[in-house]
């Protein structure tokens, strides 16, 4: 039976840490996976505000830790997410064994045959769409990403630019889910808009789909 596709709620780094508490434990009903995306923090840094949004109510089996490896398993989180200058997911797999979920940042087919090669659970391929926080660059749109999800040996989650509006066509790939950031944390009603994308994930999926 096909599972409803994921969605994933990125933090983009532009909200002071108690507004993302507020927020991710208002919205983690509505998402699959909450992923702490903080490029400035350091690593203790990180680590406490991982235990802050545990403290908040946001499940462990949702958090996600962008890059830090040791953050994740200090925090006992459901995984981690290594982009380009992240361990390479061989060496990360290794570390974690099967206590992880190992997401691999990719951009393109090749790489997500290599980081399916290396152990990875999933591919978060990006950006699909034009993106605020890819400013200048070109997206690399629905083909693309269809090549990605045709050539990788794991699942695939698009990033960049999704919408409840475009959500349908981007699952129309194959993608196993969307990941989205300003979507929801630039959101006026952030509960509202992860409401929205919820939405338009379970009117995209083939009849009799369950939620994973």
């Amino acid at each position: 039976m096909d599972r409803l596709a994921e969605i994933h709620l990125l933090s983009d780094g532009k909200l002071a840490a108690e507004e993302f508490v507020v927020l991710a434990a208002a919205v983690h009903p509505q998402v699959d996976y909450i992923h702490l995306r903080e490029k400035k923090l350091s690593a203790q840094e990180l680590y406490h505000l991982a235990l802050i949004l545990l403290n908040a109510g946001v499940p462990a089996c949702k958090l996600i830790i962008n890059d830090r490896l040791d953050v994740a398993m200090a925090v006992g989180a459901a995984g981690v997410q290594l982009a380009g200058n992240s361990l390479p997911a061989a060496a990360a797999r290794l570390a974690a064994g099967c206590s992880l979920r190992l997401g691999s940042s990719v951009h393109s087919a090749s790489e997500s045959i290599d980081a399916a090669s290396q152990g990875a659970d999933y591919c978060l391929f990006g950006h699909v769409y034009p993106s605020t926080s890819k400013p200048g660059l070109k997206e690399r749109g629905l083909t693309q990403l269809k090549e990605a999800v045709l050539a990788a040996r794991t699942p695939v989650i698009a990033l960049g630019g999704i919408t409840p509006h475009n959500a349908p066509h981007v699952l129309q790939t194959g993608a196993a889910g969307i990941a989205v950031m300003s979507g929801i944390c630039g959101a006026a009603d952030p509960l509202s808009a992860a409401r929205a994308y919820r939405n338009a994930v379970m009117e995209a999926a083939p009849e009799g789909g369950e939620k994973a």
